[in-house]
């Protein structure tokens, strides 16, 4: 039904427009009694078998909702129902901030893709603190950044800021150095600045009653000889994994008239980058640390393909828009016929 009615009717309107509108929408039916078992019955896939531990801590199926989608926490609860095993929110900064100038959001139909420069919009780490305050039970994973005016030379701050704020409220961290859509940001990606700036959040975590699992959210553009840089980064500040991969700068084969958009590409043109880095990362370390599959999931094939190739989850974004919440349940299903072969 979405692909053939609803998707057809959305993608005619602006698409942050539609983000918005489409939230709303889904905020109204489940306060209606009885859809949120109706969410449930048509999407959840509820298995025993489905139950991954990774990092230390238990999801109940191994595909989460990547972050950008439900930047401050608004709807974490109702999309837990679409049959996601965890849910990412953010990126979050500091400091409220508007991010970048609209138009930023650009659908890709010709090549099932998105290009966004939406520049970290978010209302502030302590706004979305107060809605998590009410999570029951979602396992949450909190997607952290600094604020745009930041200078690179001070962004361990606003890491740690957005750190000291979350720790009571969501269950992993990513550190996200790897959007092309904050002037500067990528230049963290360097082995230098990038193990120190862990560095020190894993001495802060290293200081709470119990340390949480932080992640490193990389770019697909890194070269070979980056990546394995990323490897020994992580050897030596120890954190739990890596998140492979974010949004591209390539605009490699595209057909679409909005290729010629600034910003970070999504979609299927990302499906074997993302994997061939999963794979790379995963064969070069021995498999030393878990790794987060996300870029380009449009079937359960491209999910299962991930899982293949190292990861140990997955996450869906521009998958998620454009095939529907049946998407999640595919995967689920399909990972467990894996499981029973």
């Amino acid at each position: 039904m979405y692909k053939l009615l609803l998707r057809p009717l959305l993608f005619c309107f602006d698409p942050e427009k539609v983000h918005y509108f489409t939230f709303s929408v889904i905020r109204i039916l489940f306060k209606i009694p009885g859809f949120k078992i109706i969410f449930k019955t048509l999407y959840e896939v509820n298995d025993k078998r489905l139950e991954t531990e990774v990092f230390g801590l238990k999801f109940k199926n191994p595909v989460g909702l990547a972050a950008g989608f439900d930047k401050d926490a608004k709807l974490y609860k109702e999309l837990s129902h679409f049959g996601f095993g965890f849910i990412e929110i953010g990126t979050l900064t500091p400091k409220p901030q508007e991010g970048n100038p609209k138009k930023r959001l650009f659908r890709l139909l010709d090549d099932s893709a998105i290009i966004n420069r939406m520049g970290f919009n978010n209302g502030g780490v302590l706004e979305a603190v107060e809605r998590l305050k009410r999570n029951n039970g979602v396992l949450i994973g909190g997607n952290i950044g600094k604020n745009k005016n930041t200078p690179n030379e001070d962004a361990t701050s606003d890491y740690e800021i957005c750190f000291e704020a979350l720790y009571d409220y969501v269950d992993y961290f990513v550190v996200n150095v790897s959007s092309p859509n904050t002037p500067n940001l990528r230049e963290l990606q360097e082995k230098e600045p990038l193990t120190k700036l862990l560095q020190v959040l894993q001495d802060t975590n290293s200081k709470k009653p119990i340390a949480k699992p932080i992640l490193l959210k990389i770019a697909p553009d890194l070269t070979n000889e980056q990546l394995l840089d990323i490897i020994d980064i992580v050897k030596q500040t120890k954190i739990a994994g890596i998140i492979a991969t974010n949004t591209t700068i390539s605009r490699e084969g595209l057909q679409s008239v909005n290729k010629i958009e600034m910003g970070g590409l999504s979609g299927k043109p990302l499906t074997n980058r993302s994997t061939e880095v999963i794979r790379f990362l995963s064969e070069k370390s021995n498999k030393a640390f878990p790794i987060i599959g996300v870029g380009g999931i449009h079937t359960a094939e491209d999910a299962i393909e991930k899982l293949e190739a190292g990861a140990s989850l997955v996450q869906l974004y521009t998958g998620f828009i454009y095939e529907g919440p049946a998407l999640v349940k595919a995967i689920n299903k399909r990972i467990l016929e894996k499981k029973l072969r």
